[in-house]
């Protein structure tokens, strides 16, 4: 019976100095490391959006990349700060920590935590960005922030969608620039058999060629295949900018289209129930 009491004892005790000391915790140093970390997450956010909206594009997706960065340093150090301050840390105690914090986080934050996971692991092999254009789980649009548990997407119908970067562990993820500058943009053509492909393929190379949105530092490719009602074209050009992408798009089409009629090329409609890449 004494060997359980004394069994008991050493259980509070061991309990005991899992914290320190109330007065030994200092509110002060722990209500400082925490504004100091909250005023500069929120000076990263504030200030370096519009720095990098004034910056070539370049220089702007990498400002805004480093936002989540300075965001997860941030937070990371603030914690490793403050837990010594309230903890005594030593291994047998970090072992209790961690395993009680385990079991209690996996029950009730399950999806959270798996979030908040997978975005570290995105901060560090970045399979999108701030500024990049990404397609995830049909929703395409520009990567806005990435915060800690969800990345924000505003889509060209300027609507803003919330992703959970556990996401990460589901769906395959599209990423049309991958940091560069700029994109690939498609503009498709559907030609009756009865013409001349090479010179509609020059005509429309030559589209792409004077377009006022074009980067001229990338190629400028035509390609085309037979289909069962006609010939698709497919001019493959850069922007010089990936937010004109659309207009891109829109400008090729129409002079394209021009360009089909100088030829004497007749349009061929691919039929309603055929699936159209």
């Amino acid at each position: 019976m004494a060997h359980d009491d004394t069994a008991i004892t050493g259980g509070e005790a061991k309990a005991d100095n899992l914290l320190n000391d109330l007065a030994d915790i200092s509110i002060v140093e722990i209500a400082v490391v925490i504004l100091f970390a909250w005023l500069t997450i929120l000076a990263a956010r504030l200030l370096i959006p519009p720095l990098a909206e004034r910056a070539p594009s370049r220089v702007r997706l990498w400002l805004l990349g480093a936002v989540p960065i300075i965001r997860l340093l941030m937070l990371t150090g603030a914690v490793l700060w403050i837990i010594p301050i309230i903890f005594n840390i030593t291994f047998q105690n970090f072992l209790v920590i961690a395993g009680a914090a385990s079991v209690a986080i996996g029950f009730a934050f399950k999806d959270y935590v798996s979030s908040i996971i997978a975005g570290i692991v995105a901060v560090f092999e970045r399979p999108y960005r701030p500024g990049d254009w990404v397609s995830i789980g049909g929703d395409y649009g520009e990567v806005a922030n990435v915060g800690l548990r969800a990345i924000t997407i505003v889509t060209p119908a300027d609507n803003v969608i919330t992703v959970p970067h556990d996401r990460l562990w589901k769906e395959n993820i599209s990423n049309s620039n991958d940091g560069d500058r700029t994109l690939m943009c498609v503009a498709d053509f559907y030609v009756h058999p009865d013409h001349d492909a090479r010179m509609v393929r020059e005509a429309l190379r030559d589209v792409a060629l004077t377009s006022a949105y074009l980067d001229y530092d990338r190629p400028v490719l035509v390609v085309l295949s037979e289909t069962p009602f006609g010939t698709h074209y497919k001019v493959k050009a850069y922007p010089f900018e990936m937010r004109e992408q659309f207009a891109f798009i829109s400008d090729l089409t129409v002079r394209g289209k021009e360009a089909l009629h100088d030829c004497g090329a007749r349009a061929a409609m691919p039929p309603a129930s055929m699936a159209v890449s």
